[in-house]
């Protein structure tokens, strides 16, 4: 089965490329990561708060294989990385979407040299590498709230319940 191509590909940058795209966006850029698998209300709440912080948003997706290797399930992620990318570059907040295939997205940041480095409320940023890295070259971290009632384990959990 060949998959239709997603129109928004000049949002979706392999890493390689990213020197170049980059360059075309303004600063200071925002950097978020996740698997963002099932999107919902809470991922694009957080999402456009994310982008507040700054004039452009960049979210560095997990590859399958990294998002398998998180422990959220033997099914998961129930959509693939081209699919989920798709989903994300097609929201008005993100600016690009990148790709990290590691348990953490510690070399792609070194890679960008965010400005902001965002995570979700469930996070302690203080214990995070990614918040040491961000903060070597005066960058800065925050963790946004949650929207309460909105997880995407929660809803496969729900779906699942309903077979």
């Amino acid at each position: 089965m060949s998959l239709a191509p997603c129109l928004l590909e000049d949002k979706i940058v392999r890493p390689e490329n990213l020197p170049t795209a980059l360059q075309a966006l303004p600063r200071p850029w925002v950097f978020t990561n996740g698997v963002f698998d099932v999107l919902h209300r809470g991922h694009v709440c957080y999402l456009q708060a994310a982008r507040q912080l700054g004039a452009s948003l960049i979210v560095g997706l997990n590859t399958d294989r990294s998002a398998r290797s998180l422990g959220k399930g033997p099914d998961r992620p129930l959509n693939r990385e081209q699919d989920r990318a798709c989903v994300l570059a097609a929201l008005a907040s993100v600016d690009l979407v990148t790709f990290f295939d590691e348990g953490t997205p510690v070399d792609l940041i070194a890679r960008i040299r965010p400005d902001w480095y965002v995570k979700g409320g469930d996070y302690d940023m203080e214990t995070l590498a990614e918040t040491a890295l961000v903060r070597s070259w005066g960058g800065r971290s925050v963790a946004i709230p949650f929207v309460e009632g909105y997880s995407t384990t929660e809803l496969v959990r729900r779906i699942r319940a309903t077979r």
